[in-house]
C-alpha cells in the first residue's frame, strides 16, 4: 500500500501508526490522518511521528485504504460523509468495536472490507489481533492486511461474528491486566516494597508467565498444581481468590464486555 488515511485519531489508531512506522511497514508521509474537529490532536500526532495530515479531497483518489478510527457512535454519520469522496478501489480496514461489515458497506458502498480488532500493545509490536474480511476482499489484499496485522503483533482469522469475543478478551484485554497492575502495585506497597520494586518483579512475573504458556504443551491449570505446594503460600493466595469469587469475576468481565460489543452492533 503507498497511502493510508486513519478516520480517526485515538489511541488505537496511534498505536497502530506508531507501530507501523516502527517496523517500516509505512513511512510517515504515506499515513495520512484526519478527525471530526480536533485539530490539535492532529497537529500532535504529525510533530510526533511526521505523518500527514489530510488537507483536501483530492487524496481521498489515491488512498489505497482507509482505516476507520472514529468512535462508533460517530460511525454511521462520518462513513456517509466518506461514501462521495472515495475511489471505487479503495478497502476498508475498520478497528471500530461493534460496527458489522454490513452496516460498513450500507454506508460506505459495496467493496473490500476488514473488521479487525486489535489491541494498544501494537505500539510494541505485540497485538493480539482478530480479523475477518468479506466476500469482496481479493486473495492479494487479504494477504497484505494480515501483513499489516502481523507488523505489529499476532493476528488471527476468525467469523465476523466472533469479533464480539475477540473485543472482550484480547481488545479489551490490555485494561485487564493494567487493572490487575494497579492492584499489585497497591497491596505490594501496603507489604512493604516501593513501587519500583513491585512493578519491576510483576512485570517480569507476568512476561514470563506468558512465555511458559507459548512454550509449554502443558495445561495452564497444570502448570499452576506445579507452583502450589499443599499448605504452602500459593495454595492461601488461591484459596483467597476461590474465596473471593475470582472465577466469576472473569467471567462476568468477558461476559459483559462480549454482550456489550453486540448492544454496540444491534444499535447501529
Amino acid at each position: 500500500m503507498k497511502k493510508i488515511l486513519f478516520i480517526g485519531a485515538g489511541s488505537m489508531a496511534e498505536a497502530l501508526m506508531q507501530g507501523w512506522i516502527k517496523q517500516q511497514v509505512f513511512k510517515p508521509h504515506q499515513i495520512y490522518i484526519t478527525n471530526r474537529s480536533d485539530n490539535e490532536r492532529l497537529q500532535c500526532l504529525h510533530d510526533k511521528y511526521g505523518v500527514s495530515i489530510l488537507q483536501d479531497d483530492e487524496t481521498f483518489a489515491q488512498l489505497d485504504s482507509i482505516i476507520l478510527a472514529m468512535k462508533p457512535k460517530d460511525a454511521v454519520a462520518a462513513m456517509q460523509l466518506l461514501h462521495a469522496k472515495l475511489a471505487d478501489h479503495t478497502a476498508v480496514l475498520s478497528i471500530l468495536a461493534g460496527i458489522p461489515i454490513d452496516t460498513i458497506i450500507e454506508n460506505l458502498g459495496n467493496r473490500p472490507v476488514a473488521r479487525v480488532m486489535p489491541n494498544t500493545s501494537a505500539t510494541i509490536g505485540m497485538s493480539a489481533s482478530g480479523i475477518a474480511f468479506n466476500e469482496a476482499v481479493s486473495d492479494e489484499q487479504r494477504t497484505i492486511f494480515l501483513q499489516l496485522l502481523e507488523a505489529v503483533g499476532s493476528v488471527i482469522e476468525v467469523k465476523e461474528d466472533q469479533l464480539h469475543a475477540v473485543t472482550a478478551l484480547s481488545g479489551s484485554g490490555p485494561a485487564y491486566i493494567y487493572y490487575l497492575m494497579e492492584a499489585f502495585e497497591r497491596v505490594g506497597t501496603e507489604v512493604g516494597l516501593d513501587k519500583d520494586t513491585v512493578r519491576l518483579l510483576m512485570t517480569q512475573t507476568l512476561a514470563g508467565t506468558a512465555e511458559m504458556l507459548k512454550q509449554s504443551p502443558e495445561e495452564p491449570n497444570e502448570l499452576r498444581k506445579k507452583v502450589t505446594s499443599p499448605g504452602g503460600t500459593t495454595e492461601a493466595g488461591i484459596k483467597a481468590l476461590e474465596h473471593y469469587h475470582f472465577n466469576d469475576a472473569i467471567e462476568a468481565c468477558i461476559k459483559g464486555a462480549e454482550a456489550r460489543s453486540r448492544e454496540l452492533a444491534k444499535s447501529k
